[in-house]
Order: C-alpha cells, then sequence, then structure tokens
C-alpha cells in the first residue's frame, strides 16, 4: 500500500465510528476530527466532512460538547478565514439544543470563529445567523443569540446596527426569565461594541428594563452589568443611570440582588467618583453590612478593606468601622469569619493611632473566637499589623493570646500559628523569642498530631537559619537530643526528623560531634520503623560530613543494618550503601 493511501483506512474507520452505537467510539471520533479533516484535505472537509456534522443528529450531549469545542478551533483545516462560514451552520444547530453546557460551548466556537472572520463574510453569514437564532421559536435559540450580540454588531451597516439594537431590547423583554438572564448576562459586551450616542439612550432603557425585572435571578444579573455600564459612561452619566438603581438594588427585596450588590460595590465607586460614593454609596453599604442576611453580611464584610481604601480615614473610622464592631461579634461564625480574612488590611488604610485606638481591640476579640477559622485567618495576617504599630505594641497586646493559640484544642489553628513562628521570630529577635515562644517550640515536638510534628520539625529547621548555628547549638540541639529517649516510638521519629533537618543548617563539625552518634545509637531501636528511617537519615548525611566519617562510622552501622530480620529495613540501608558507593565512584 503507497504511502499516500495508508491514512485512507482509518479515516474511513473514524467517520463508522461517528455512527457507532457506542458513544465512548463516537466520541474518540469526534476528538480526532482534526486528524480526520488534515487527511481529507480542506476541499472535501468543506464539502464532506463539515455538512456530515450538521446533519449529524446524536442524541448524547457529550458527544455534541464534544464537536462544539472542536469546530472552535477549525478554520485552518477547511482552508483559512476566507472559508471560515462553512462552519457556521453546525454550530448554530448546537445553539440550538436542550443542554446547557453544548449551547455555551457553541456560542464560545461562534465567538472565536465569528472574531475571526473577515468582514463581509459577517455582514453575509454571521449577521443573518443572529437574526435566525433571535427569532427561534424555541428558547434556547434566543439565549444563544444574546451571547454573539457583540461580535455581529460592528461589522453591521447603520440600517442593520438599528435592527440589531432593536433585537437585542426585544430579547431584553423576552417572555421566557432564561432569555432575559442571557440578555443581562451579555448586555455589558453588547454595550461595549455600541457607538456613545446610542449608549445612553436604547442602552440604558434595555438596562432599566431588566433592572425592573419581576424575576429576582434577572434582577442580579443586572447588577453585574451595572459595574460594566459604569466604566463604559462618563462619570456624570453614571451618577445619573447607574447610581439610582445601585442604591434601589441595595435595598431590594430579594436577598440574592442584595449580595450581588455587596460584591460589585467597590467597583461602582471606582466609576463613579468619590463624592457620589460619600454621599450616596457608603450609606447603601452600611446598610449592606447590617443586613439581616448573613450572606449578604458575609459578602459584605468580605470587601470592608477594598471599600476602606476607596474612603479617605476620617469616612471609614466615622462610618464603617462602628459597623466593623458590630460584624466581630456577629451572630454567624461566617461572617467573623470573612471578616477576620480582611480586617489586618484595614491597618494600613487607618493608620497607626487608629489601628491601636480601634482596631486592636477587633483583633484580640476576633482572636478569642470559639470558631477556629475565625483564629485562623486572624493569625496568618498579623504581618500587616506589624508593618503599622511596630513589634513592641504588637507583641504586648497580641503575643498573648498568640501563646494560648499555640496550645489550641483545633490542630488546624496550631499548625498556623507553627507556620507564623519563624516570621514572627525575624520580627521580635533572638531575645524576646527566647523569653516568650522558644518552650513552645519544643512542646510542639510532642504533639498528639502527625501534622504538628513534622511542622514543629521544620520550624526548628527554619529558626536555626533565621538565627544561625551558634544559638542553634546553645537553645535548639540539646533540648532535641534529649528527647531521643522518649518512650514512644513516634515522638523519636519525630526527633530523628528534626535531626535530619537540622544537620544541613549546622554544618559537619556540629553533625559529626553532636548528631550523629544520636543516630548511630537510634539504629540499635527495637522498632523497625525508627531503624529504616536511621537508614534513609544516614543516606541523607552522606553529602554533608567527611569520607572518614563515613567510612568510620555511617558504613559499619548500615552494614549492621542491611542484616536486620525486617526486609524493609534492610532494603533502605542496602540502598545507602549503595549511595556510599556511588560516592566514592564518582570522586
Amino acid at each position: 500500500m503507497s504511502m499516500v493511501d495508508e491514512p485512507l483506512y482509518p479515516i474511513a474507520v473514524l467517520i463508522d465510528e461517528l455512527k457507532n452505537d457506542d458513544i465512548q467510539l463516537r466520541l474518540n471520533s469526534i476528538r480526532r476530527l482534526s486528524i480526520i479533516a488534515r487527511a481529507l484535505g480542506e476541499e472535501r472537509t468543506r464539502k464532506e466532512l463539515i455538512p456530515f456534522l450538521s446533519e449529524n443528529n446524536d442524541d448524547d450531549d457529550e458527544v455534541l460538547l464534544a464537536m462544539a469545542e472542536e469546530l472552535g478551533v477549525f478554520i485552518p483545516y477547511v482552508g483559512g478565514v476566507e472559508h471560515a462560514h462553512v462552519l457556521l451552520p453546525p454550530l448554530e444547530t448546537l445553539s440550538s439544543v436542550e443542554e446547557t453546557c453544548v449551547r455555551e460551548k457553541a456560542v464560545d466556537s461562534l465567538c472565536r470563529i465569528g472574531s475571526q472572520m473577515r468582514e463581509n463574510d459577517l455582514v453575509d453569514h454571521f449577521i443573518p445567523l443572529a437574526k435566525r437564532l433571535s427569532a427561534g421559536e424555541w428558547f434556547t435559540a434566543r439565549v444563544s443569540a444574546c451571547g454573539i450580540f457583540h461580535i455581529a454588531y460592528p461589522s453591521a451597516s447603520d440600517m442593520v446596527k438599528t435592527e440589531l439594537r432593536s433585537i437585542y431590547s426585544q430579547l431584553c423583554q423576552d417572555d421566557m426569565p432564561m432569555v432575559r438572564r442571557a440578555a443581562a448576562t451579555n448586555l455589558g459586551k453588547f454595550a461595549a461594541t455600541i457607538e456613545s450616542a446610542h449608549l445612553k439612550t436604547d442602552i440604558m432603557s434595555m438596562f432599566e428594563d431588566l433592572t425592573q425585572d419581576d424575576q429576582d435571578s434577572v434582577r442580579l444579573l443586572a447588577v453585574e452589568g451595572c459595574a460594566a455600564l459604569g466604566k463604559l459612561l462618563e462619570p456624570q452619566d453614571c451618577v445619573t443611570h447607574i447610581l439610582p438603581v445601585i442604591v434601589n438594588f441595595s435595598q431590594d427585596k430579594s436577598w440574592r440582588v442584595r449580595y450581588m450588590v455587596a460584591n460589585q460595590l467597590y467597583e461602582l465607586c471606582e466609576a463613579v467618583g468619590p463624592e457620589p460614593t460619600r454621599t450616596d454609596l457608603v450609606p447603601a453599604y452600611v446598610r449592606l453590612l447590617r443586613d439581616n442576611e448573613a450572606e449578604v453580611r458575609i459578602a459584605a464584610a468580605g470587601k470592608v478593606t477594598k471599600f476602606c481604601r476607596i474612603l479617605n480615614p476620617e469616612l471609614a473610622i466615622q462610618h464603617i468601622l462602628p459597623c466593623v464592631k458590630e460584624l466581630s461579634s456577629d451572630s454567624s461564625q461566617h461572617v467573623r469569619s470573612a471578616l477576620a480574612s480582611v480586617i489586618m488590611g484595614m491597618a494600613p488604610v487607618l493608620g497607626k493611632d487608629a489601628t491601636i485606638e480601634h482596631l486592636l481591640p477587633i483583633f484580640l476579640s476576633l482572636l478569642k473566637d470559639e470558631f477556629p477559622d475565625v483564629r485562623l485567618n486572624i493569625i496568618s495576617k498579623l504581618d500587616q499589623v506589624n508593618q503599622v504599630i511596630g513589634i513592641d505594641l504588637l507583641s504586648q497586646s497580641l503575643l498573648p493570646a498568640i501563646v494560648e493559640l499555640a496550645e489550641d484544642r483545633h490542630w488546624r489553628v496550631r499548625l498556623a500559628i507553627i507556620e507564623y513562628i519563624p516570621l514572627l521570630a525575624s520580627q521580635l529577635g533572638v531575645g524576646f523569642f527566647d523569653d516568650k515562644l522558644g518552650a513552645l517550640c519544643m512542646q510542639w515536638l510532642q504533639d498528639k498530631v502527625h501534622s504538628i510534628r513534622e511542622a514543629a520539625a521544620n520550624n526548628l529547621k527554619r529558626l536555626a537559619e533565621e538565627f544561625g548555628p551558634e544559638w542553634a547549638m546553645q537553645h535548639i540541639v540539646p533540648q532535641v537530643l534529649e528527647m531521643i529517649n522518649n518512650p514512644h516510638y513516634l515522638y523519636r521519629m519525630t526527633i530523628l526528623h528534626a535531626v535530619s533537618l537540622l544537620a544541613p543548617v549546622m554544618g559537619s563539625e556540629i553533625t559529626c560531634s553532636k548528631l550523629l552518634p544520636v543516630v548511630i545509637t537510634a539504629s540499635k531501636d527495637r522498632v523497625p520503623n525508627i531503624k529504616f528511617n536511621v537508614a534513609k537519615m544516614m543516606q541523607s548525611l552522606i553529602p554533608i560530613v567527611d569520607q572518614s566519617v563515613v567510612e568510620k562510622m555511617i558504613r559499619p552501622c548500615l552494614v549492621e543494618l542491611s542484616e536486620d530480620p525486617d526486609v524493609d529495613v534492610r532494603f533502605f540501608a542496602n540502598q545507602a550503601l549503595q549511595s556510599i558507593d556511588n560516592v566514592m565512584m564518582s570522586s
């Protein structure tokens, strides 16, 4: 068989697979459409494959979704952008199917193809497609139509543009809520392509229709449109058209709409400018912070720092801080958690004095919250406050709370504290650290939770790096080595892990004189887990110590372990011995 004919056999198979009863075969075939198209060539792909796909009435959503995705990148296989319009018919069919994800992918592919098409092809093929979908009998076609207007509109003639604006206006008033939702979702994209003269008239009237819709699912999507339209309009038009809508939405009877306003409000502040923000949007935001629905308060609390950055500190202290104090003792733990995750960012905005006077008491109350996530969120952002008020004040006011949290009953809180300790140590300095936190670091090595013990070992390594080997030799190594005789083997394992992490930081001399003898003693432990961890550790010590020490102390110990009754101990001991031989050969 010649080289030219070779691809044709699999192509025939792939096309047969497209008609097969087995869904997996059909799916595989769709995913390899580009291979079929390359083998058929551009002309046959246009004349045979694409019409075949248009007529393919597969009823499986997974196959249709794959087809919609593949067709979006098919322009090179049909002969480039001059022939891109041949891809529109199968995608038009897919844009009207019942399954939402298939329609969305078909609309994505239509937009991708439309954005590459030549202007005359858009006029001849794409705009008529948008009109057909808009007039579709079944609502699914009309939903899809809303997503392609922003591609069709720019290349249309003035007369057709007027018609397209009129069609979109009808879609905004469609009988089906799903169509109105799609129109609200895509209004911002469509508005971005429209001339400013028509923006204030046609688009704003569509927007007003959507904001007064009786379905809250349509109104909440209109809220998203507020931010998009706000960026397109001049600030004074924004104040006239958008601001009243937002103020009304902040008092909407549906909590979902108020939730969306709480999420979007700080973007709208940027659009309308400082003066309207102070007079109209601050009262609206305060209402949302005191909303009777917890979900709305969560959304509003999560934006409190961003909102304060837009205002000057005086306004924030006067209007926002009283609400923040109320939220810090909110009945919903999720509201307190949302507040705790952002409240530290308020410190740089308010400045040192206001932080000390107003925010520190709130931080302290949140640090003592009964819900662990609230405490965690505060701990993880302490450095933001440190930059504002300085370490002395931070240590006096917050450190007692941190020490208390170090023994928290929730292990995740203890873990967060441990991970924060090296940063705290570098900020506090060595003297303060030794007095207040040194004992805690040792205590964690004997925690009941493995993750805490592991984090504590890593913590010691990071502290040794921060304060240097001499400090570690005085304050860490003796205490760690004392614990190697703990009666419980899991604690002995933690100490070995800590030793292996400290060795590279401490250097060859201390490792040989202090750490290695302890490891060799541990190799005679009665528990196999300890022994094979010793073997793994010795392998990691080989590059750190001198070759003479390896031969004199490490190799004899590993030879002994390689004859251990336990199979795992023998395996790791032999692996370490192999590693020694490799080092010797390379040197």
